[in-house]
């Protein structure tokens, strides 16, 4: 079997979908008449297969059953990392034992309908901890940057064979979506627990000792059950006790800032020259400029989508974005964050960009209103240093409420974020507009701080038999890349195992 490349208007290619075997998709709206290149999957005469054809569309897993096997390994925290080191366990004989601080993810629904509704905040419970990790209600975006060595197609097929469509194995940008990824999880969790795995809920790990220390199988006390820490980057609380417990930490680079929305129409008109989206889906887009040597991007964009309350902390504020499967809602947000390096944040304390993270949360709720309710201002009055009179309609359910961004906002991130939307309009003449609605603050776009492993053996340079992994360890960015460093981990071990 071979493929061919074809390029069709929107309407062709949505036609093409439904009959054939799609194996690459991506829009072009680099000229005026939006254009869909499809990668369509041809027999030896070079005709199209039929999307119904019987053929295998990758090779399934095969999950071995581990009730009584001889060999497990400790998972700390079940999102992206975690749920697919076990599954990657299983594959190979080997018993995952997950311990998760939050709920199981219909549970943690409700704490997350409450927090919506403002009415109160889990600590335990939230957009950031529970089953799935903080990517299960914040959009489930399956796009990666990462140049992560591994199979990422295999995250995609796994992520399908537990109930995503067909479009995760061939959109240049996949999407499940916060309404449809909650179900696959559950799914990959009856899966784990069917074979023989455990998973322990509202099971929050205060100590590395006793799992670092328990003997592997029985009458084999001198091996060490490895212990994989896929704990996410919003546990502030165990990098400390890890820090406590000796474990070695590094700051890294991060970025934050703040959450801008628009309207959706707006932005289909300035990506794809058109409101007329019927067959393409709303537009997204993707920003990056550079001002007084940092970066100044986007991040997390969610066309149709919502701003979602994501602390973990009381006295915080923090939020994020998630779109559901059909990305129909009239509002367009996205992340829109400022680079921080290492030597921007005084001292040598490897858990400083945490405390630094913290303060910025802590002067957001400062500003904001009660409970969840967020610090919000106009995009063009932020620029231009005027205070907003009201605020447009905006997607973000507890409430926003007017705010002076532009001088709370610390000066080597709002001044940058001031220029880096100038730059924004002068590429799509427009998006700076007081139609749109800047909400702070943006601050968990990444980890601040890298747990230091061996290239070779995963395994931290401190601490034999730990295998940090995923976001919390500063290895990953995002669903996807998340669950490939899972992957690699659980294979490290099940190599050693050998």
């Amino acid at each position: 079997m071979d493929s061919v490349q074809y390029i069709l208007s929107p309407r062709e290619a949505f036609v093409a979908e439904q009959q054939w075997r799609v194996v690459k998709r991506s829009v072009d709206a680099r000229q005026r008449e939006l254009r869909v290149h499809l990668t369509i999957l041809t027999d030896d005469q070079g005709k199209p297969i039929a999307k119904d054809a019987p053929i295998p569309l990758y090779e399934p897993p095969v999950f071995q059953d581990v009730h009584h096997a001889t060999r497990s390994a400790i998972i700390i925290g079940a999102g992206p990392a975690g749920l697919f080191a076990a599954l990657t366990l299983l594959e190979h004989g080997i018993k995952p034992i997950i311990y998760e601080r939050g709920k199981e993810v219909s549970e943690r629904k409700k704490d997350i309908a409450l927090l919506n509704r403002n009415e109160g905040l889990n600590p335990e419970s939230n957009y950031c901890f529970g089953e799935g990790g903080a990517g299960t209600f914040s959009d489930g975006k399956l796009f990666s940057r990462s140049k992560k060595r591994g199979n990422m197609q295999r995250v995609m097929e796994l992520f399908h064979y537990f109930g995503a469509p067909d479009t995760v194995l061939y959109e240049a940008h996949a999407h499940i979506g916060s309404d449809k990824l909650p179900g696959i999880i559950k799914r990959m969790r009856e899966c784990i627990l069917e074979h023989g795995g455990e998973i322990h809920f509202e099971t929050k790990v205060e100590s590395l000792k006793p799992h670092l220390t328990s003997p592997q199988g029985e009458g084999k006390g001198e091996t060490l059950t490895p212990v994989i820490l896929a704990i996410g980057h919003s546990a502030h609380d165990t990098y400390r006790m890890l820090a406590a417990e000796g474990v070695a930490l590094e700051t890294k680079g991060f970025a934050m800032g703040v959450r801008a929305e628009h309207p959706q129409s707006l932005i289909n008109k300035l990506m794809y020259h058109s409101t007329n989206v019927e067959y393409v889906g709303n537009a997204s887009y993707s920003l990056v400029t550079q001002v007084d040597g940092r970066g100044v991007y986007s991040f997390c964009m969610c066309p149709g989508g919502h701003i979602v309350p994501a602390g973990s902390e009381a006295g915080s504020c923090v939020v994020n974005g998630m779109s559901a499967s059909h990305r129909n809602s009239p509002y367009a947000n996205s992340g829109m964050v400022v680079q921080i390096n290492p030597e921007d944040i005084p001292g040598d304390d490897p858990l400083r960009g945490l405390a630094f993270q913290e303060e910025l949360e802590r002067m957001a709720f400062e500003h904001g209103g009660p409970q969840a309710q967020a610090p919000g201002q106009r995009l063009k009055d932020f620029v231009e240093g005027r205070a907003s009179k009201d605020l447009p309609a905006c997607s973000y359910l507890p409430g926003i409420i007017p705010s002076r961004l532009d001088q709370w906002l610390p000066t080597h991130i709002g001044k940058r974020l001031q220029q880096g939307f100038r730059d924004f309009d002068r590429k799509y003449p427009g998006f700076l507009t007081n139609d749109a609605v800047i909400v702070g603050v943006e601050s968990r776009s990444s980890s601040a701080v890298r747990i230091p492993r061996d290239p070779e053996t995963l395994q931290s340079v401190s601490t034999p038999n730990l295998y940090p992994c995923g976001e919390g360890a500063g290895y990953a960015g995002g669903i996807t890349s998340s669950a490939l460093d899972g992957i690699n981990a659980a294979l490290k071990i099940a190599e050693l195992a050998r």
